[in-house]
């Protein structure tokens, strides 16, 4: 797990050569790419921005606590993946990282390289922040698979539905079986988790082969991490699996609040298969944040649910001012407040205590 999170910080600080330059400029193209193909969808979210002020006051409001009580949810996950007591560099570090993530094209090495280094100066342990933080986004992706299991009830006892929907419920069922045996694998034995490093070592050394050192020792080092990440859930596994579910839930609940601030009512079942298809297609990081992607996505799957599309347009825009555009306003006080409390102290191998730094 150091070397993971060295790897990182080594990424950062490598002077600029031209294939990192071409590597960059093609993550922006996508991006680009990828906004443009879902322009009409964005536009038509953003374009709602007027008729924020329609939107009830109440509901509105039920919608940011909701939202709020996600990202305390995801913050208790980290400091339990920290082992800490302390909440204000979790809490810091974790606005700035996701700022930085949510601001660039392919943010997600920057926005962990943040986290990591602000984590570090706070006086946590490198390998405790990177093999504790990737525990828990292993389990929080599975939560997520796991979301159409519970819509499928409704659907089952007869809820109108369109096919859309309905094949989003059962690919969710099927991905959560499948993530959750493979998880079981994993966890539980040796034998394909080492083959698979193996294999994957092989297949790297034989395209770099002659430009490159060869790699060595990547099934041991699978073995290792996966070690770290059983080690870190311990007996707190079931304390994750009540914060996974918070954290979803109430980001969830945001949604539907928001939907309810415009005046609409739909199916909490179809609601709730329309933000866990959108939550999955998010995981794949296109553009920052997910930006236009999860406007065009949540609106459309909204509209396939039987919101108006004019409520459901509205609707995504006040979950997006929620979840996305608060957060990464967040993110720069919160650097500054990390930086004020903790300074710039010089590079040292710092273990975290029992009562944890950050208090």
């Amino acid at each position: 797990m150091a070397k993971k999170a060295a790897a990182i910080e080594a990424e950062q600080a490598r002077p600029l050569t031209w294939k990192t330059v071409i590597k960059r400029a093609l993550v922006i193209a996508v991006a680009g790419v990828a906004i443009y193909l879902v322009l009409p969808g964005l536009i038509a979210v953003l374009g709602a921005f007027p008729r924020l002020s329609t939107l009830n006051p109440a509901w509105f409001m039920v919608a940011l606590a909701a939202e709020l009580a996600s990202f305390t949810c995801n913050f208790a996950l980290q400091r339990l993946a920290l082992r800490t007591r302390g909440w204000l560099a979790v809490v810091t570090a974790g606005l700035a990282g996701n700022a930085v993530t949510d601001s660039l094209p392919g943010g997600d090495a920057a926005g962990a390289a943040v986290q990591f280094r602000m984590l570090t100066e706070a006086g946590f342990d490198t390998d405790t922040a990177v093999g504790g933080l990737t525990a828990f986004s292993l389990i929080g992706v599975g939560g997520l698979l796991a979301l159409p299991v519970f819509a499928l009830p409704a659907i089952v006892a007869g809820a109108p539905a369109s096919p859309g929907l309905i094949h989003t419920a059962l690919l969710g069922l099927a991905g959560f079986a499948l993530y959750a045996i493979f998880g079981v694998i994993v966890l539980r034995t040796e034998r394909p988790l080492a083959t698979l490093g193996r294999v994957a070592q092989n297949l790297r050394n034989r395209i770099t082969r002659g430009r490159r050192p060869p790699l060595t020792g990547l099934d041991q080092r699978l073995l290792s991490e996966r070690d770290t990440i059983r080690a870190v859930l311990g007996r707190k596994w079931a304390e994750a699996a009540v914060l996974t579910a918070g954290r979803l839930g109430f980001d969830y609940g945001c949604l539907l609040a928001a939907l309810r601030a415009t005046g609409a009512s739909p199916r909490p079942s179809l609601v709730l298969l329309a933000y866990s298809a959108t939550g999955i297609i998010a995981l794949f990081p296109i553009t920052p944040g997910g930006l236009g992607i999860v406007e065009a996505s949540l609106s459309g799957l909204l509209i396939l649910a039987g919101v108006h599309p004019g409520y459901a347009f509205l609707a995504t825009l006040g979950y997006r001012i929620a979840s996305y555009w608060l957060p990464l306003l967040a993110g720069p006080p919160a650097y500054l407040i990390h930086r004020h409390r903790y300074g710039r102290p010089p590079p040292q191998r710092a273990t975290t205590a029992a009562e944890g730094p950050g208090q």
